[in-house]
């Protein structure tokens, strides 16, 4: 199994970064593998919501079906699979005092032949995360500090991370 993992700190409020993470749509705008990302449902996004993901690694378009498995304050799990893999995508927004902590994991399990590629797949992955992580801290940054979470398509039936405690407040207690 391949496991990247990436924590950034990011200037938005951590239930903006939040919301603009439920809708997985927006890989396409950060992710230096994924070509395009569409969402196959409609309404609010909320776990059962489902996107079609189409990326590019190692010269290979592969196409991917994530489905949101769960919307937890402050995390959100998607599952992705197709015919030579397993993804699950793990996301964690907490609030802090400068913004948002974001922490973003994949872990990828390949199927069938595909298993082979598994040591070429990791280290492509390892930079593609690096990569993807400064993209994703740009377009966190980019997105206007007075954005309303539910204007980026906030899961409706999840509270906000805004409202879970900071580090400094958790020390505290």
């Amino acid at each position: 199994m391949i496991v990247v993992e990436r924590t950034l700190a990011v200037r938005v409020d951590a239930a903006v970064a939040f919301g603009y993470l439920s809708d997985f749509s927006n890989t396409a705008r950060w992710d230096p593998a994924v070509r395009e990302a569409t969402r196959n449902d409609a309404g609010p996004i909320a776990p059962g919501a489902s996107w079609h993901q189409t990326c590019r690694l190692l010269g290979i378009t592969t196409e991917m079906t994530y489905t949101l498995a769960e919307a937890a304050p402050g995390r959100l799990v998607f599952h992705g699979r197709n015919e030579g893999a397993t993804c699950i995508d793990t996301v964690v927004v907490r609030p802090v005092e400068t913004g948002a902590e974001v922490t973003y994991r994949i872990e990828l399990e390949m199927h069938g032949l595909a298993k082979l590629a598994t040591p070429v797949i990791k280290m492509e992955f390892e930079k593609l995360g690096t990569a993807g992580a400064n993209a994703l801290t740009e377009a966190l940054n980019e997105l206007s500090p007075g954005a309303r979470a539910a204007e980026l398509h906030f899961p409706s039936d999840v509270p906000h991370p805004a409202a879970l405690p900071t580090r400094s407040q958790e020390a505290q207690a």
